[in-house]
């Protein structure tokens, strides 16, 4: 090149260099980027606006977006893989309507100690504040912070990091829980220069620190047990989240006490240990002694620790039975009884110090109590055989879940996912089961609606085949998320004990009214069609052979499938096992 030409003509100065125009990131790619950096990789969402946009770009960049029909199905799908996961499970909704058709999933997760983090575009707070009527305007935080262990908003891009880390921490450390992660739709396109976005990002390290619990509280705790002539062990959903399962298990069997798990700790040792106190669950609340619970709470589910299912003189009178309680959270002790030896700590530490603890001293329970409960086993089971081994026309709750008793048995590995009324308690009942987080229900509140969702979550976190066992209410909450299962050709059986109605289909209407019984449903309902209509599979089935038939070719091909399973109208009772919490019931007793 002439160096001539190059040169610039006198008295005229060289013109700067135009800059490289500065790369940026967005909010959008900063919300997927902080959620990958801290390995959460499956959304469960209803898009629309203000968070369309961000679900096509988590695709794009490899999440797996799964979108709902309803948000409130997609947070209990969310809820449910933070249970199973112990990384806590992500909602994404729109705002107002959006947000709060998922704010009662986030209670739920809340209420059971599930990791769940619910993320919702909002309004602005400038019109939020002024009230000047933006498009689904309302002050989200606001709203959830009573239901929610925690509750942030982000309003800067340079905070998204802050803001996923510090809901990732709190909805999984000390007793995990549901948090609300609130985005105005503002904050998506603001941008930042990239090597600052990403130097903003957080990965959060032990985020579920453990803790240890104090010797003293261990050896309490030991030494009470010790002089128990009657203990035994409960375990909750608390136990089973733990997964800490082999310390479990030989906490049990070196100490050779019986155990009663709750409904969701199902597995954690075979239902058919010989440990294992569910069959004579009536018998061993009064009678012991001395009871530890494992990650359970003393609420409602256990009569609060009082009346006459532990052996006290009225609803309010305590029993004699003296308490261990092993939880993470020191607020738990003395909520409904006097817990005389409370050991603080996570699950997993709080176990292994008590099986470092146990020495030659520790004899096992006397023989006069656990041939007690042997015996009180054996005939209640021999009862509950007689039962099952009844083939009634139509089919019977006992005669239709002999066979999916059967069908689990064969498929241990299979999830259970379980609500209704009768549908609940008489499966939890029938049905054993034999590995650890295997069976998912209604929890604490004891709410429906969770199924479709819970079946969706379960489904996507395990890559096991789902089974779920429905009363025919109980599906009604979430049923169109048939669709979705079909959409995403997950491998779902549904199962669908139907009487016609809530409790049961044969009330007669009240008064003069024409219309049926506020509690009855349309007679002989053909709920196998919804799933025909989405393309999966349909069966409409009137004995215990065809619904064996049903549910093996289900689990045999892994389509999404829906069986509606007729059975006896008037076998329900209403309330399933809570008749006592009916003021009307309580009334007549």
């Amino acid at each position: 090149m002439n160096d001539v030409a190059t040169k610039p003509a006198p008295g005229v100065a060289h013109a700067a260099p135009e800059p490289a125009a500065a790369q940026e990131i967005d909010g959008f790619q900063l919300v997927i980027d902080a959620l990958k950096l801290n390995d959460i990789d499956t959304i469960f969402a209803l898009p629309g606006i203000p968070i369309t946009d961000l679900t096509r770009r988590m695709q794009k960049e490899g999440l797996r977006v799964l979108s709902f029909r309803h948000e409130q199905n997609a947070g209990y799908a969310a809820s449910i893989a933070g249970f199973l996961t112990q990384k806590p499970g992500i909602c994404l909704t729109v705002s107002a309507p959006g947000f709060l058709n998922g704010l009662t999933a986030l209670a739920h997760a809340t209420t059971n100690c599930f990791p769940m983090i619910l993320i919702s575009g909002s309004s602005e707070r400038e019109v939020v504040d002024l009230q000047q009527g933006d498009y689904e305007e309302m002050d989200q935080l606001a709203i959830a912070k009573p239901l929610a262990k925690a509750a942030f908003r982000v309003l800067h891009a340079e905070d998204i990091g802050v803001g996923v880390a510090r809901a990732i921490r709190a909805a999984v450390s000390g007793r995990p829980g549901g948090v609300y992660l609130d985005l105005p739709a503002k904050l998506l396109p603001q941008a930042m220069e990239v090597a600052a976005g990403k130097a903003s990002l957080i990965k959060v390290v032990d985020a579920a620190p453990k803790q240890i619990p104090a010797p003293d509280a261990v050896q309490r705790a030991l030494d009470l047990l010790k002089g128990a002539k009657k203990p035994l062990i409960i375990l909750g959903k608390g136990a089973a989240y733990a997964q800490v399962d082999a310390d479990i298990r030989a906490l049990v069997e070196k100490t050779g006490i019986p155990y009663l798990p709750m409904s969701m700790a199902k597995g954690l040792l075979p239902d058919t240990h010989p440990q294992a106190a569910s069959a004579a669950r009536s018998f061993v609340l009064p009678e012991a002694d001395v009871v530890m619970l494992i990650g359970a709470r003393l609420n409602w589910l256990l009569s609060q620790g009082k009346g006459k299912t532990w052996g006290g003189a009225t609803s309010k009178s305590w029993g004699a039975q003296r308490f261990i309680q092993v939880d993470i959270s020191p607020q738990e002790a003395d909520s409904n009884v006097r817990i005389e030896a409370p050991v603080v700590g996570d699950i997993g530490s709080c176990v292994k110090a008590m099986l470092a603890g146990i020495d030659a001293s520790f004899a096992k329970p006397p023989a006069a109590w656990t041939d007690a409960i042997a015996e009180r086993k054996a005939k209640n089971v021999a009862k509950m055989a007689e039962t099952l081994g009844k083939n009634p026309s139509p089919m019977s709750f006992q005669s239709a879940l002999n066979v999916v008793r059967d069908i689990v048995k064969a498929n241990p590995d299979a999830m259970l996912v379980n609500e209704g009324a009768n549908a609940l308690d008489f499966t939890r009942s029938i049905v054993d089961m034999m590995k650890p987080r295997k069976r998912v229900d209604v929890g604490t509140w004891g709410i429906m609606g969770v199924g479709m969702g819970y079946c969706v979550g379960a489904a996507v976190v395990t890559g096991q085949q789902v089974i779920a066992i429905e009363g025919d209410s109980a599906f009604g909450f979430s049923g169109m998320e048939t669709e979705t299962i079909c959409r995403y050709e997950l491998p779902v059986c549904i199962v669908i004990l139907n009487n016609n109605g809530v409790y049961r289909g044969d009330e007669k209407s009240y008064g003069s009214s024409t219309d049926p019984s506020p509690l009855v449903f349309v007679k002989d309902a053909r709920y196998e069609k919804m799933m025909e209509a989405f393309g999966g599979v349909g069966r409409h089935v009137t004995t215990p052979a065809e619904l064996r038939a049903a549910m093996e070719e289900a689990i045999r091909t892994r389509r999404p499938t829906l069986i509606n399973a007729v059975i006896d109208e008037g076998g329900g009772t209403e309330s399933g096992r809570i008749t006592g919490l009916n003021p009307t019931a309580k009334k007549k007793a």
